[in-house]
């Protein structure tokens, strides 16, 4: 290989790394750069708060520091990029779609344990909702499979460097009626929209503080990180769609 060649390989795997190079870091791999770069949704399963992919910054502050306050022990990040051209009212597209809480019933999802398929959620109502300057807080009454109706707050941020949503669990759930399996506030999914040059980033998160108990574990992490990412690539999709 000529020296000429080298150098043109060498310029173009730096100009691909350098590519969202401001949103990402070392962790995300080149693999997954590429997927990010084809607009394919990215699910990354993480252990800890440590390991995301995205730099903390203005635009991000506020959802990595939701999670570090959390402190997972199970967590998975959702990613998509997303051209700015023709989706230039993405967030007012997808603040739309996250407010329409009735649509979150029926959101299907696959159980890996026993191979079919059910309802994300049953049942979902809104309770109580309020404005508080640039933030809107929903106070909700979410009913899951395994773990029945819950209390849950939802938390919208529409800044002018981000967009940010949250829901969080506000009361204890109980597996099956037996014993607490994620106690309350202990369960978050987060979403974040913000640009980045000619690109829009669609960036979600969700983490659980589950009580482990070796004879469940694996039961419980695949259970709550599966509604998490099903939940996020819900939302993706349904912008995807132009709903």
């Amino acid at each position: 290989m000529n020296k000429k060649l080298i150098l043109a390989v060498c310029l173009i795997c730096a100009a691909a790394s350098s590519i969202f190079a401001d949103v990402f870091n070392s962790k995300l791999k080149s693999s997954e750069r590429e997927k990010l770069q084809k607009g394919e949704v990215l699910i990354r399963n993480i252990d800890t708060v440590k390991n995301v992919c995205i730099n903390q910054n203005t635009q991000t502050e506020r959802v990595l520091s939701t999670m570090k306050k959390l402190g997972p022990n199970y967590c998975a990040e959702i990613i998509q990029v997303i051209p700015y051209e023709g989706n230039e009212n993405i967030r007012d597209r997808i603040n739309a779609i996250l407010l329409n809480i009735k649509d979150y019933v029926g959101i299907p999802y696959y159980s890996e344990r026993t191979k079919k398929w059910y309802e994300l959620y049953s049942s979902a109502e809104i309770t109580n909702a309020r404005v508080n300057g640039n933030e809107t807080i929903i106070d909700c009454i979410l009913e899951m499979s395994l773990f029945g109706k819950f209390k849950s707050l939802i938390t919208i941020e529409e800044n002018p460097d981000y967009y940010f949503y949250s829901l969080k669990n506000m009361e204890n759930l109980i597996y099956h009626h037996k014993f607490t399996a994620v106690k309350k506030g202990n369960m978050v999914s987060c979403i974040t929209v913000f640009r980045d040059g000619d690109n829009w980033i669609l960036y979600g998160i969700g983490g659980v503080d589950a009580l482990k108990l070796w004879f469940i574990e694996d039961r419980v992490e695949t259970s709550f990180i599966n509604r998490i990412k099903t939940f996020c690539n819900f939302i993706f999709k349904k912008l995807e769609d132009g709903q």
